[in-house]
């Protein structure tokens, strides 16, 4: 926690807060998109330009959440290997274009190829964590990052994502240590890249209930990249626990005008609806529900928010759970096991939903949405102690989420024991 103090101490003393007018800057994705085609124009027949262009397209592509940018990587990429087929840059790249867009699978299979001719190379470690993360293999994610600090201990990409994997296991400090170590050696210049770590940093103190913490680190990270998607996402979750709800709003709004994807419709509806804005909400809900329905069958969907909205808001628990049952064959993260069991006990198959959760919680992840899901679904099955047991760890864990009050509620309610 001492990193985090210094860290926190430089950026207030030199007023660096999200409300501060910025200057526009050109960041590090778009400069290095401006020195590949430069390149390029120099020498047209050199395919590790168009490799960089392709990385530093996609690395835009997370800078704005603008996913057009993975369609032009591609068209960079494709250039790159007509001139040098099946180059370890090129595939490298490809790589990493594969898990922006979700193809896990896909990812997974490019990255284990990659790994068996190269063995030493961390990045592709570091994909391999990357989609097993995402399908719920766990396991090989782990073995993976520990041979990306073994290989090159301290190296950033090695930090991140080992701290990602201390999160789903349960540790929470020790995910904020490694982020905190992950940060100080970041560039200064790569601005983009110190928001996203600080902005996990903050996801990492709103977990636990710390809004302050996470408040002046989402500030941080909005002073190094302001309007930076992630971070306005979970500024708004730190308002919506203060009870600002408009704010919260605001912060969401400014999200969806740059980037109107389904599921930045859906959250900005859920706090409209918390904030007792319900005609807004529902026009919200209506435009996320058609954005999201033409994305069912893509990779990269909003298809996780679907099964909540037809589970809490629309009252259609059979397609909540045909949408769960196509996403839980596909992948098995934590999230998608909690969603998965929310579906089935919306349609009262409560033994088979607190299976779900339990295999969910059994990965050790410390989260107040699963605890909270798998307090209400122990209610739904009759166990009353373990209901109570479940949901007083979820306000436990944060009691400030936006579970914290229905869990209140839930308690409540429940006999005593």
């Amino acid at each position: 926690m001492k990193i985090l103090a210094a860290i926190l101490a430089l950026g207030l003393a030199a007023g660096t807060l999200a409300q501060t007018k910025q200057p526009t800057v050109v960041s590090s994705a778009q400069q290095k998109i401006a020195q590949a085609q430069a390149q390029i124009d120099k020498d047209p027949k050199r395919y590790q330009a168009y490799n960089q262009l392709a990385m530093a397209l996609a690395r835009r592509a997370r800078e704005t959440s603008d996913v057009s940018f993975y369609a032009k990587a591609e068209a960079a990429l494709a250039r790159s290997f007509e001139i040098s087929p099946g180059n370890i840059e090129g595939q490298k790249v490809q790589a990493w274009i594969l898990l922006g867009k979700h193809e896990f699978a896909k990812a997974a299979e490019l990255a284990r190829r990659l790994n068996e001719k190269w063995p030493d190379d961390v990045l592709i470690y570091g994909y391999l964590v990357d989609a097993n993360v995402e399908m719920g293999n766990y396991p090989a994610a782990e073995a993976a990052a520990q041979w990306m600090l073994d290989i090159r201990p301290g190296n950033v990409p090695g930090l991140t994502r080992a701290a990602y994997l201390r999160e789903l296991f349960g540790d929470v400090d020790g995910a904020i240590e490694l982020m905190e170590m992950a940060y100080r050696q970041t560039p200064p210049n790569e601005t983009e890249d110190r928001a996203w770590i600080l902005t996990q940093i903050a996801h990492l103190q709103f977990s636990i209930g710390d809004c302050k913490t996470a408040d002046q680190v989402l500030r941080q990270a909005l002073a190094h990249f302001p309007d930076y998607h992630y971070a306005l996402a979970n500024l708004a979750k730190v308002r919506a626990a203060e009870g600002n709800f408009t704010e919260a709003a605001q912060l969401l709004q400014q999200r969806y005008r740059s980037a109107a994807h389904a599921e930045n419709a859906y959250d900005l509806a859920v706090v409209l609806e918390r904030a007792g804005k319900r005609d807004e909400g529902r026009a919200l809900f209506a435009e996320f529900e058609a954005k999201a329905r033409k994305e069912i069958e893509s990779p990269d969907n909003a298809n996780r928010e679907l099964i909540f909205y037809y589970a809490d808001y629309a009252n259609r628990p059979a397609e909540a759970l045909r949408i769960a049952a196509r996403e839980i064959g596909l992948r098995k993260d934590v999230y998608t096991l909690d969603a998965y069991g929310w579906a089935l006990s919306a349609n009262g198959r409560n033994e088979a939903a607190g299976e779900q959760l339990q295999a969910a919680l059994a990965v050790g992840v410390r989260d107040a949405q699963l605890f909270y899901h798998a307090g209400i679904i122990a209610e739904r099955a009759g166990d009353v102690a373990r209901a109570a047991q479940l949901l007083r760890e979820s306000l436990k864990l944060n009691p400030v989420s936006e579970h914290a009050g229905p869990a209140r509620v839930a308690l409540d309610r429940l006999p005593a024991s």
